[in-house]
């Protein structure tokens, strides 16, 4: 159930229908409600009021008239405005981006206010009647038969709508140009992916044995394992969007089982592919099988739910397309740069996840595959060396970038995944460069790269061996 609520809720946030149908029950549950306190309450309390005044039928019905028919064509206005920009984005930044825009709320919200502020003015428009209608029998308020029935408080509330909505438009008009500015459209994925990094790792199902202790979690492996599985196959094709990692979890535990999970989000599936390995065999039945597979979420396109590595790529994607010569933009690729090298930074201080994962009594129930370090900088890094490489500016820049995150990482093996990106980078840059002194600039920023790799490294073996004797000398 969790599963499919939270594919409902993904489809539901990226679509231009969901907010704006709720704002317009809205609308018409307001619309009602307004109408009966209006019969409820008279016409009289008007009077009361000095600084108001009551409406005459014609005049009400041209006030709320004008409201509708505004609103309508500023709606059709803004939408016109959101399809150019989300066209313009996807043209400059990539289709896959196309999703980020459609989940951006302030444009969900903007044209549900117009279309539910039109809904609510025809709704009591419809409700005003002359004192002619009245007595030609049309259907009025029982207690209005005698003249004519103009529903005060529902034009006060239209107007407070018509106001709301001004205020909207002038947020739209500032919205949808700094939306699509090349800066926040980077800095929102960097802020996505490090927050993603932050829940993954080392949030995780289950438990892992520390790395200090003497035994290796592969002992606990069963060794008939291979032997006595049975599969949980996939009963559709498409993309692990989300995996219900905790129900895996419960229901292995409930039933002593141990589940070997072949896939994770973001990888694709075809019919009839095998989702998970379920141990004992003979534990396994139809019904534990629909729950672990039910456990998976499958879609026609990645999502950003669960999968860290879809963030990267967009940003790579955006770094690419900046580099390309129809777009000639290599600051925008630094930018891009900028944001995976300080996720490379936030991934390389956290505790990795192990694959075996256990439950509350220290028995090994799952084992997955998760992304490691070098995984992770390989697809932040490699995909865009080919365009960087080409470009002087972002050749330099990326240099850079891998020795600030160099900086900040303290695994030996971290430092030698950067190292050879650096190598590859530097290669591949002298094949493409032409200029001497950029290649000169390049290669001395290279040895800068390596000899604080080099520092590092011995620094922490220095101070290593310093408190192995005391901590002294």
């Amino acid at each position: 159930m969790k599963a499919r609520l939270v594919k409902f809720w993904e489809a539901a946030r990226s679509s231009y229908w969901f907010i704006p149908s709720l704002m317009t029950m809205g609308a018409i549950g307001l619309a009602f409600v307004m109408t009966y306190l209006d019969a409820s309450l008279g016409a009289t309390w008007v009077d009361q009021i000095d600084w108001l005044y009551a409406n005459k039928p014609e005049g009400a019905r041209a006030l709320l008239s004008t409201i509708a028919g505004s609103m309508i064509t500023v709606a059709g206005v803004t939408f016109s405005i959101t399809i150019a920009a989300v066209a313009y984005a996807t043209n400059n930044f990539g289709p896959r981006l196309l999703t980020n825009f459609m989940q951006d709320q302030g444009n969900q919200v903007t044209l549900g206010t117009f279309i539910a502020t039109f809904l609510y003015c025809l709704l009591v428009l419809r409700t005003i009647r002359s004192p002619e209608e009245a007595a030609a029998g049309k259907r009025v308020p029982v207690d209005e038969l005698a003249g004519a029935f103009v529903p005060h408080l529902a034009i006060l509330c239209g107007l407070a709508l018509a106001l709301c909505s001004i205020g909207v438009l002038i947020f739209f008009i500032h919205h949808v140009p700094e939306s699509i500015h090349a800066s926040n459209v980077t800095a929102d994925i960097g802020r996505k992916l490090n927050q993603k990094i932050k829940e993954r790792f080392p949030g995780m199902i289950g438990f892992s044995v520390p790395e200090d202790e003497d035994y290796d979690p592969k002992e606990d492996m069963p060794d008939d394992f291979f032997d006595r599985t049975t599969p949980v196959d996939a009963e559709g094709d498409g993309y692990v969007q989300y995996i219900d990692e905790a129900r895996i979890l419960r229901v292995a535990t409930r039933e002593d089982l141990l589940v070997r999970i072949e896939y994770r989000p973001g990888d694709f599936v075809s019919l009839g592919k095998t989702l998970a390995w379920v141990y004992p065999a003979e534990h396994a039945d139809d019904g534990m099988a629909n729950h672990v597979r039910n456990a998976f979420v499958m879609g026609r396109g990645r999502t950003q739910r669960q999968d860290i590595l879809f963030l990267a790529q967009e940003l790579v994607e955006i770094a690419s397309r900046a580099l390309s010569p129809g777009i000639n933009d290599p600051f925008t690729a630094m930018t891009c740069l900028d944001w995976l090298g300080n996720a490379l930074s936030n991934l390389g201080r956290r505790s990795m996840p192990g694959a075996y994962r256990y439950d509350d009594h220290r028995e090994l129930r799952v084992i997955v595959h998760p992304i490691t370090f070098e995984e992770f900088a390989d697809a932040a890094l490699g995909p865009p060396r080919p365009y960087v490489e080409a470009d002087r500016n972002a050749a330099l820049h990326m240099m850079k970038v891998i020795a600030d995150v160099a900086c900040d990482l303290e695994d030996d093996d971290h430092r030698q995944v950067l190292l050879r990106h650096a190598r590859a980078l530097k290669h591949g840059a002298e094949q493409t460069l032409s200029d001497e002194d950029d290649l000169d600039m390049l290669s001395a920023r290279f040895r800068a790269t390596s000899k604080l790799l080099r520092d590092n490294a011995d620094e922490r073996a220095l101070a290593d061996e310093k408190q192995w004797l005391g901590g002294s000398g």
